[in-house]
């Protein structure tokens, strides 16, 4: 692993007065050449696009083992085995808590460790300050690391902040990837139709110059790629000075790992399985998530048809931001963990609802995992019953790989309910056609783009691309069902989770042929690859950055705003909380 010095001030003026005379001593690559462009094409090949390979420098905040993390691992991955050169560039990189193939040689990973005074956090605050603080340290890094002129473009994802000085001090592209945008998470859950502020008017404020910054510097790239149309649309509606048009490139999975046999001889793995038709719900216990739908639709099904023997499983998934690096890293810790009160009160109030809804439960880890399982008293506040042998919901807390797999491949699921609304992708529903499951999904968000329900149309809007065929023209056939989307009411779920339950053997096995089929032209990693490419070679045959991104604006602009930000986030985070 590589490590970086400790870099000052003087670094930057020196580059920054370096700047005029080396980017104009570069020479320009030549025009793009549009005479073979095919009709419609999202993405003009130019000169680059005839190139045998790129050098790719990625640069990420931190390489853990979320979703985002995932995302920058398969790309790298995709783009390597489409014969680019790849090296990834990250502030945090932790052995013991990260995705395999960034410590197995897979990937060329330089870990540049910031410099001592730019922590994560002072005091559990200035999370996000010094989150911008850190990934200009990495820009400075790969400045002066002296590969400059080797690099070919920039891939940048999480924190925008660096797009900017790259551009700046080395004349290269930079392509930016937006999985949803700082601003919106800060305010809390986003809803359709504009953000739950949720906040008072001073924390607004104290938020102002990062969400400024945040915008300021997204529009510096050279192409914006988004997650869904879900996230493009949102970012577009908040960041009015965007102007250009922001290309969705869908998160891709590796469609082989949910093709392998399932390890029956794992006795973690045996002691869930069931030869009773089950429904499946994956996520975190997080009140966001809202599982309680799945409970209520699930007692109504129950209610209004005879389907004695049919079971709910509520399984948690695995959550990279409860990892301790005291911890080895194959051992799960995520999903439920005692230590978080979110956790705690929703898995508490699901099994309070169950026995309110007279249905019966237990609670089940694996035998690897790291906390005992909870007790909860009943409503009445006497001891809980012991478990019932065949219970009507099976809790499932931090389940293993093997476990997961073998849900999702299990002959007697019936369906995978993703409960959680306006979720900015949601990889879950893609897993599970992936595995041939038919998925009931809310009405909202990203599931609405990766799940086919011939009677919901996705509007494509004009300020978004996609590179994916035009395949909902004959959605209103049902012949291009891959799963339910519904508002997420119990009535309407309980109606959808008839339909499912009813479906015979042959239209599951026509329905699991089609799931299977869009998961991977769509959402597998070489589809998301071919995506990256070729934006990457787009910004590439562009040329190179003609002059400072900020001349226009002058340099006391922004040096006032980061004497602002800074003066915010010294005082803001005691005054209305962390950030």
């Amino acid at each position: 692993m590589k490590s970086s010095s400790d870099i000052s001030c003087f670094g930057v003026r020196d580059g920054l007065i370096k700047i005029a005379s080396t980017v104009a001593a570069r020479p320009a690559l030549p025009p793009p050449n549009h005479d073979d462009l095919p009709p419609n094409s999202v993405h003009p090949p130019g000169p680059w696009n005839r190139c045998i390979t790129l050098f790719i420098a990625l640069a990420s905040a931190e390489l853990s083992t979320g979703g985002a993390e995932r995302l920058v691992v398969d790309a790298a991955l995709g783009l390597q085995a489409r014969g680019h050169k790849v090296e990834i560039y990250t502030s945090h990189h932790d052995p013991n808590h990260c995705f395999e193939e960034t410590k197995d040689g897979s990937l060329n990973v330089n870990h540049i460790k910031p410099p001592a005074y730019l922590p994560p956090s002072l005091g559990g605050k200035l999370h996000v300050l010094l989150a911008h603080a850190r990934q200009l340290s990495l820009a400075m890094h790969l400045y002066r690391s002296g590969r400059v002129d080797d690099i070919d473009v920039f891939f940048v994802d999480q924190v925008s902040t660096c797009i900017p000085l790259l551009r700046v001090l080395t004349g290269k592209p930079v392509v930016f990837y937006c999985h949803f945008p700082d601003k919106l998470l800060a305010r809390g859950t986003y809803a359709v139709g504009g953000a739950r502020k949720g906040t008072s008017f001073l924390k607004r404020v104290y938020r102002y110059p990062m969400d400024w910054l945040e915008e300021t510097t997204t529009r510096q790239a050279d192409i914006i790629l988004a997650n869904s149309q879900f996230t493009a649309r949102v970012s577009k509606e908040h960041f009015k000075s965007i102007k250009q048009t922001m290309r969705v490139v869908y998160p891709g999975i590796n469609i082989s790992a949910y093709e392998g046999e399932v390890d029956y001889t794992d006795p973690d793995t045996n002691a869930i399985l069931s030869d009773t038709p089950t429904l499946l719900s994956l996520n975190r216990f997080e009140a966001k998530k809202n599982a309680a739908l799945a409970i209520q639709a699930f007692a109504k099904l129950k209610a209004s048809s005879k389907l004695d023997k049919i079971r709910l499983v509520i399984a948690g998934t695995i959550s990279s931001s409860t990892f301790l690096p005291e911890y080895p890293p194959s051992t799960p810790t995520g999903g439920y963990d005692p230590r978080l009160e979110d956790n705690v009160r929703t898995l508490s109030s699901l099994t309070d609802l169950a026995t309110s809804l007279s249905l019966t439960y237990t609670l089940t880890a694996p035998a690897s995992a790291l906390h005992t399982l909870p007790t909860f008293p009943t409503l009445r506040n006497t001891a809980p019953a012991p478990a019932p042998p065949q219970p009507d919901i099976l809790f499932l807390l931090n389940f293993t790989t093997p476990q997961r797999t073998a849900l999702l491949t299990r002959p007697s699921i019936r369906a995978l309910l993703y409960t959680p609304a306006n979720e900015h992708f949601g990889i879950v529903p893609v897993e599970a056609m992936a595995c041939g499951l038919p998925v009931l999904a809310c009405d909202s968000g990203g599931p609405t783009e990766s799940v086919v329900d011939p009677a919901f149309a996705v509007p494509v809007l004009r300020s978004t691309s996609t590179s994916i065929p035009q395949e909902q023209e004959d959605q209103d056939q049902e012949h291009t069902r891959t799963g339910w989307l519904r508002p997420p009411t119990p009535d309407t779920w309980a109606l959808a989770l008839h339909d499912i339950v009813s479906l015979s053997e042959a239209q599951r096995a026509v329905l699991a042929v089609r799931a299977r089929a869009r998961a991977r032209a769509v959402f597998g990693m070489e589809a998301m690859a071919r995506g990256v490419e070729a934006a990457l070679r787009e910004a590439v045959g562009r040329g190179e950055v003609p002059v400072p991104v900020w001349a226009d604006r002058g340099v006391w602009n922004w040096g006032a705003m980061l004497v602002g930000v800074v003066v915010a986030y010294l005082v803001g985070p005691w005054m209305f909380g962390s950030a």
